[in-house]
């Protein structure tokens, strides 16, 4: 899965291009590939957190239980399991770059769909639009993060998958800032009983502005996508191309099996991925719930977004701490916080409980990569095969959020439904823990 990388290339970049002790976190002449290719890890984060504020505006807007309206949710992540493994296939046809210009390419064709879904006034067009533009997604995040663990020596990949990571949450805050200025605030103040009440034209009329919001912030992210699918069709970027073919996918699937860590990595991330949609997902009805002043979806965006703020921050803060503490132990420390939060926010509630739930955001920012680099950590070429079922584990998110939402509706309790991602936290820490032996293990 190595680029071709010329010797003068595979110098150490020095110490101006990022390193721990002597050894580079990036290959040199590699920078601007790496910041474009970057740059996808914000559109993907854009696009994650655009369908978690959707959950909750399908359910006014169509006045749905949170069970059918976290459909959105299996729909986008279900794309991510049925298009991770073709996604293998297509860069070992092809090259990266291609890979990522195809990503792009229906990433924006699915958001430019949802103009057609709101003309439908259709929810099932709708989960088809979230699926295409999911579908595009995932090409490009299992394209674009086996690339960025090949720019550079391998003893620096976590390191670098975090780096390129880190401006994941840039796109977060984005994609929240559009949800929550134009879809969030954009929904009508009359709630379930007022709408039952207005006539057909009248609801009409008010679902019609109100998708039209959400059209409106779908088709600024597929400009942005365009932009940037533009820019990198016009890079120059070194060969890309898997060096092996198709046929000997199976011999790398057959050793990744033997790797105890690989297959724990796959597992704890779809419980990672689960977790982390569910506690998004459902943040906006817990604060509304549990903080008294809090009494609009709109109200509660706001919450939400300063707490990505902070996520954001300690996306950064971790990849420099990740220089002085191995990444296994940094995970353990930080799935042992959200747990302790989690159970706040479950057992307290109230106002302490919501700061408790935003302030486990920060304990999530260095999990997803630190799980997909430290899965990947030693298995050399097979890391093209490997991230993809890594990617694939993605699809907790299709499950679990749909599972946790039912758990809402039956017990009639936001704060009951945590105690979902408070058990995913527990299989993180004992995945960090049990990464953290057998890497030392095979030293």
């Amino acid at each position: 899965m190595q680029a071709n990388i010329s010797s003068s290339q595979a110098e150490t970049a020095g110490r101006t291009a990022g390193v721990i002790g002597e050894t580079a976190i990036i290959h040199k002449g590699l920078l601007l590939p790496f910041i474009l290719i970057t740059a996808c890890f914000a559109l993907w984060g854009a696009a994650n957190n655009m369908t978690d504020l959707l959950v909750p505006a399908f359910q006014k807007v169509l006045s749905m239980s949170q069970l059918q309206s976290s459909f959105i949710q299996s729909a986008f992540y279900g794309a991510y399991f049925v298009m991770a493994l073709p996604a293998a296939f297509l860069i070992q046809k092809y090259s990266y770059k291609n890979g990522v210009l195809i990503g792009l390419s229906i990433y924006a064709f699915g958001a430019v769909l949802c103009y057609p879904a709101s003309q439908a006034m259709s929810f099932e067009f709708f989960l088809l639009a979230f699926y295409v533009f999911a579908s595009g997604c995932a090409i490009l995040e299992t394209v674009a993060a086996p690339y960025i663990m090949s720019m550079g020596p391998e003893e620096t990949g976590t390191q670098r998958i975090n780096l390129a990571q880190a401006f994941n949450p840039i796109g977060v805050l984005m994609g929240v800032f559009l949800g929550k200025e134009v879809i969030l605030k954009g929904l009508n103040d009359a709630n379930d009983a007022e709408r039952a009440l207005m006539s057909t034209e009248q609801l009409n009329a008010i679902q019609s502005q109100e998708l039209g919001n959400v059209v409106t912030a779908y088709l600024i992210v597929a400009l942005v996508a365009f932009v940037l699918a533009a820019l990198i069709f016009f890079t120059r970027f070194p060969a890309g191309k898997a060096s092996d073919n198709l046929n000997e996918l199976k011999a790398s699937f057959n050793r990744l099996k033997q790797n105890a860590t690989w297959k724990f990595a796959v597992i704890a991330q779809f419980f990672y991925v689960g977790c982390q949609i569910g506690v998004w997902t459902y943040a906006i009805k817990f604060i509304m719930d549990n903080h008294t002043s809090v009494t609009t979806e709109a109200q509660a965006g706001e919450y939400v977004f300063y707490g990505l703020c902070v996520y954001t921050a300690f996306r950064f803060i971790c990849t420099g701490l990740m220089s002085i503490i191995n990444p296994s132990r940094l995970l353990s420390l930080m799935a042992c916080i959200a747990i302790a939060l989690i159970c706040v926010a479950v057992f307290v509630g109230g106002e302490i409980g919501t700061y408790a739930l935003l302030a486990c955001f920060s304990c999530m920012s260095l999990m997803f990569p630190t799980i997909y680099g430290l899965g990947l950590t030693g298995v050399g070429e097979d890391r093209k095969l490997g991230g993809s079922f890594i990617i694939m584990a993605i699809l907790g998110g299709a499950i679990l959020v749909p599972l946790q939402g039912w758990i809402i509706d039956v017990t009639g309790s936001v704060n009951i439904s945590y105690l979902l991602p408070l058990s995913c936290f527990i299989i993180v820490l004992l995945f960090s823990l049990f990464s953290h032996k057998a890497l030392n293990k095979s030293k």
